[in-house]
């Protein structure tokens, strides 16, 4: 099984491209996306751990595909504000991937660290001690720095359980560098983009260092990696992260396309926008395109 999604669906920005310009009160974004995707990866956990009634309400949204299944960010108090997590912090978080667990929806639960966590002994000590915090998870690790780049590294995750996270992003000289990685049965792929004049500058919001659109060649290149981490795992998931102006959601029907060899359906008003689209998928149906939604609308 390899699960294709974007990384989130709550974005302004996604309004009059991936979804109708004026889509309704009734409009459910997550439940729309759910019929084109298998997986959407949680972001909103990374910035504040989510309500057990939120996420027993987004099960029941993507209920109508039962192939569905979730990825979540573990909560960044754990992985970017080291030490400052408190067990209230901790029985919170868990409290909200509850209903996850209880309906069998959560694919992986992703450890997310920054280009400053490194492969020291005192940070391989905090890592050790948060796998064991959140063993009863599907866990996968992201680390973005190089150091951690050993075979040793990887037989220690493996024999622990926990899988590796392969990622796309702006390389420099102690940068991870893509790979097709497998430490446990759940595989991880994460696309991030390659916007080289943003993604290191400081002053610089998150649209900015999301904002990229892969060529079709560029993703060539990642799909032997995809089909190689596939054949090593129970299941795989791969996440377009490059979420500005919808590119992740194109991204990922482009991917999706590429591994079933035949074109997939897709939103609608995403075609207007990014034409080339239509050499991957088809627009869906039930759908309206902006003609259409204003016609409704008016």
């Amino acid at each position: 099984m390899i699960r294709i999604g974007p990384a989130g669906w709550s974005y302004k920005d996604w309004e009059g491209i991936v979804y109708p310009q004026k889509p309704g009160k009734n409009f459910d974004p997550l439940e729309y996306l759910a019929n084109f995707f298998n997986t959407i990866e949680i972001n909103s956990s990374f910035y504040r751990p989510p309500a057990p009634s939120t996420t027993k309400a987004w099960v029941k949204r993507v209920e109508h595909n039962p192939k569905f299944s979730f990825t979540a960010k573990l909560h960044r108090l754990f992985t970017h504000e080291r030490g400052k997590a408190t067990k209230k912090d901790e029985k919170e978080f868990k409290d909200g991937m509850a209903p996850f667990l209880k309906a069998g929806k959560l694919g992986a639960l992703l450890l997310q660290f920054p280009w400053s966590f490194k492969n020291t002994v005192d940070d391989r000590v905090y890592l050790a001690k948060l796998l064991k915090q959140f063993e009863k998870y599907p866990l996968v690790l992201e680390v973005r720095h190089a150091s951690w780049n050993t075979p040793a590294m990887y037989e220690w995750l493996q024999e622990r359980g926990v899988g590796i996270c392969n990622i796309d992003q702006p390389v420099f000289s102690k940068s991870i560098k893509p790979a097709a990685l497998t430490t446990s049965p759940v595989g991880y792929i994460r696309l991030h983009g390659r916007n080289y004049q943003n993604w290191f500058r400081e002053k610089a919001g998150r649209d900015e260092r999301y904002d990229y659109l892969y060529t079709l060649d560029e993703l060539d290149s990642w799909m032997k990696r995809i089909k190689d981490v596939a054949k090593q795992t129970r299941e795989s998931y791969v996440i377009t992260n490059n979420h500005f102006r919808g590119q992740a959601v194109v991204n990922a029907l482009e991917i999706d396309a590429a591994v079933k060899e035949k074109p997939v359906p897709a939103p609608a008003p995403l075609f207007a926008v990014y034409p080339r689209l239509s050499e991957s998928a088809t627009p869906d149906s039930g759908t309206p395109n902006s003609s259409e939604q204003k016609l409704f609308d008016d």
